[in-house]
């Protein structure tokens, strides 16, 4: 506040709060009109209390004009929102009258028929004959209440009633004040209408139980602001809608709105620009709906400004819009802004709330845990909690039944303005720094899990969650991808190159249960990068070889395999690496037979091999070995491959093998795949049948997604040469599954062509 101001109270008036501003400033009514380009007599109406909610534009010109700091500029703003939205509830239109409905909506068929059933279900005894609607700012739940109330009005015989509660305002209405008002609505005299509040809300209710109307309350702040406003009984029916999920509401039937899907938000869109009496391509209204997210109001705002403006192209919007730097800004139109909707669920936090709202703007990926928002907040797991659920509350997050949590995009844009505004950035940057270095050691620890003879998680760091198992890491690691991928993006761009190397290295093993991943290239490319910054030949072999395993991954490159196995066989051989020169062998050898180079793939593997077993690398001796194998398929020696794949087999069940138990477990899953396709070439379906059907439930386990598909093509096949065509449909429709699932679409439409034969 400026120096030598008065103090000022949420209570104030609009009217004072100017008042005082202007004294404090030192300035008569004709120099703010000139500073300000208000007129004196507007701002003489204002003062005396006769304009309590000028327009948007207006407020702000005035701010300006007097030079408000932050905190006083947002109450001056607020009380003028406050003013126009009692305003309009006062005005002598009737009392309680229901607000037009936009002649434009669109959508939400599915919650108007639900409102439909709501309003003429039959009596029950006991219910309350209320109906929640929730959802947060922006999603149109007052536009969605106004038009099923409009909708349903016939089944009322017009008895309809709206009172807007004020609930994101400084000054809530209370529950008994509304009472008195809708008393008067429905025609109680003055003189009738009870002091106390309980004996109102039993008026109200006795008048509900024997009338057939329906009250709407908009824009309710809690439980006790409603709760004596619910009927007891009877063919009314009371529609509430609040930001707020309030959950202590018994008895009530919810609704909560979402986004508009990217259909029905174009639709309403196009719906708006109708009035323009100009062609926008669909393909820029696509795009705006889609930077919208889907929220109604943004939507309205950017139709409302392309009307506003003829000369304006929705191309132009659009391009202004994809700037994430500059959007919300552009959401705006007159009075109609959506930063300040989300301010206003904003402003309702408690301060330690606020801060953890803002610090999650720094998450990189799409969503997040509790334990993720209470390290880049800097509290305590239970605070966190407390904070997302405040959170989730308000609607400014989303959460599922998984535990994870989301923003909407345009509240996670409205998230990084206020931490930008907010906080210092000495403060952001060390908060963003505690976050990527605790994403990366996360994600070292759970990769390390899938390592050959790793013995658990020994001492882990004090602040990181506890990963009991391999299947707890794979779970942290796929969910957590966006998140530690941005990290090690961060990471790479600030030159932390032992850390980016680290977390690279550590899922080499992990990366065989999730192939399918399209981000392995980037992740071994930054430790490509990494390993040659600090001049470790060694180990940029390691993640050229890595890189050169991505290309193996189908679609597969293989001449980008050869040449970045050779690479990899230049550094290694030069850095004295006996375990990436054989790995550079294997990854050369696999690509060398599919291009039908049996003999050199033959070479290849074998020395690798070799080393392997020389080296007493059994997990990779058997990769080896398998490989070995497939070149015997290929050259039609299906005897002896099969006895290849056997002897592999027995090294895996033999518990002395020295063998990683977890990658002995996952290679025999691919290994009696292998078994169960020579079996089919070698005319012996019955044992091929039993091999892949325990080959298939393995790699579904292992989500190896690719060997599963192709083994359930071939299991496949032999039902329909078995004469089992009903087996073999559902075989081949589960293979088709699988093969979508990883993009693998022309496989999948064979399968469904050969499922399709087959019913």
């Amino acid at each position: 506040m400026r120096e030598g101001s008065a103090v000022i109270t949420d209570l104030a008036s609009f009217a004072q709060v100017l008042r005082q501003h202007r004294r404090a400033a030192r300035l008569t009514l004709e120099q703010l009109a000139d500073a300000s380009g208000v007129s004196v007599r507007t701002l003489s109406d204002m003062e005396r209390g006769r304009s309590k909610g000028p327009q948007h534009r207006t407020v702000t010109a005035l701010a300006d004009a007097l030079s408000l700091g932050e905190a006083d500029r947002e109450q001056f703003i607020g009380l003028a929102r406050d003013g126009r939205l009692r305003d309009h509830w006062a005005r002598p239109t009737g009392l309680g009258e229901l607000p037009r409905s936009v002649d434009d909506f669109t959508g939400r068929a599915a919650e108007l028929a639900w409102m439909d059933d709501f309003v003429h279900a039959g009596d029950v005894p006991g219910a309350a004959g209320v109906a929640l609607v929730t959802g947060a700012a922006g999603l149109g739940k007052t536009t969605f209440a106004v038009r099923a109330a409009h909708v349903l009005r016939s089944a009322f015989s017009g008895e309809v009633f709206f009172v807007d509660l004020f609930g994101m305002s400084a000054q809530p209405l209370a529950a008994d004040d509304v009472l008195a008002h809708v008393l008067r609505a429905l025609g109680t005299a003055e003189r009738q209408i009870p002091r106390d509040a309980l004996e109102r809300a039993s008026l109200y209710r006795a008048i509900l139980r024997e009338r057939r109307m329906l009250v709407v309350l908009d824009n309710a702040r809690s439980e006790e602001q409603v709760r004596l406003l619910l009927p007891g009984g009877g063919p009314s029916r009371v529609l509430v809608t609040s930001r707020r999920l309030l959950a202590g509401l018994e008895g009530v039937q919810r609704l909560s709105l979402g986004p508009l899907p990217s259909g029905e938000a174009a639709e309403l869109l196009t719906g708006i620009l109708a009035k323009r009496g100009s062609a926008d391509g669909a393909a820029a209204i696509g795009e705006l709906a889609q930077l919208c997210g889907g929220l109604p109001l943004a939507l309205r705002i950017v139709g409302n400004r392309l009307v506003s403006r003829p000369g304006w192209s929705a191309d132009e919007l659009a391009s202004r819009l994809a700037d994430e730097e500059r959007r919300l800004g552009q959401l705006r139109a007159g009075d109609l802004e959506v930063a300040n909707a989300f301010g206003m669920s904003y402003e309702q936090l408690v301060v330690s709330a606020r801060r953890v709202f803002r610090r999650l703007a720094l998450v990189p990926g799409h969503d997040f845990d509790a334990a993720l928002a209470a390290v880049v907040a800097g509290v305590s797991i239970a605070q966190a909690w407390d904070a997302l659920a405040e959170l989730v509350d308000l609607g400014l997050l989303h959460d599922n039944a998984s535990g994870r949590y989301r923003f909407h995009d345009l509240v996670r844009l409205f998230a990084r303005e206020r931490l930008h505004a907010e906080e210092p950035a000495a403060d952001r940057e060390a908060s963003a720094e505690t976050m990527t270095s605790w994403l990366l050691r996360m994600a070292v620890a759970a990769g390390r899990w899938f390592e050959p003879a790793y013995g658990g998680p020994g001492r882990p760091d004090a602040d990181l969650a506890e990963l009991s198992s391999s299947e707890e890491a794979e779970r942290w690691l796929r969910a957590d991808a966006d998140n530690w991928l941005g990290a090690l993006r961060q990471a790479a761009g600030e030159g932390r190159h032992a850390l980016v190397l680290e977390c690279a290295e550590s899922m080499h093993w992990f990366s065989d249960r999730w192939m399918y991943w399209p981000s392995w290239e980037e992740v071994f490319t930054l430790g490509v990068r990494a390993a040659e910054a600090l001049g470790d030949a060694a180990q940029h072999a390691t993640q050229l070889n890595y890189l050169a395993w991505v290309h193996l991954v189908p679609p597969m490159d293989l001449q980008g395999v050869l040449r970045l196995a050779t690479q990899a066989l230049d550094l290694a051989t030069r850095s004295g690496s006996r375990a990436q020169i054989a790995w550079a062998h294997q990854y050369a050898g696999t690509a060398l037979r599919h291009l039908g180079r049996l003999g050199e793939a033959a070479d290849s593997l074998t020395m690798a091999a070799q080393m392997f077993h020389t080296d007493s690398d059994m997990d990779a001796y058997v990769q080896s070995l398998n490989a070995l194998g497939d070149i015997l398929v290929a050259d039609g020696r299906h005897e002896a491959a099969l006895e290849q794949f056997q002897q592999v087999l027995s090294q895996l069940d033999d518990k002395d093998s020295g063998m990683s138990p977890d990658i002995a477990s996952f290679t025999r899953s691919q290994t009696l795949a292998r078994i169960g396709h020579c079996l089919s070439l070698l005319g012996r379906p019955a044992e091929a049948i039993g091999m892949l059907n325990e080959a298939a439930a393995l790699l579904e386990k292992f989500h190896a997604f690719s060997s599963q598909a192709r083994a359930l093509e071939t299991l496949a096949g032999i039902l329909a040469g078995e004469g089992r065509g009903e087996e073999s449909r559902h075989t081949y429709a589960r293979a088709a599954e699988v093969f979508d699932m990883i993009g693998e679409g022309d496989a999948a439409a064979r399968c469904r062509d050969q499922a399709a034969a087959q019913g």
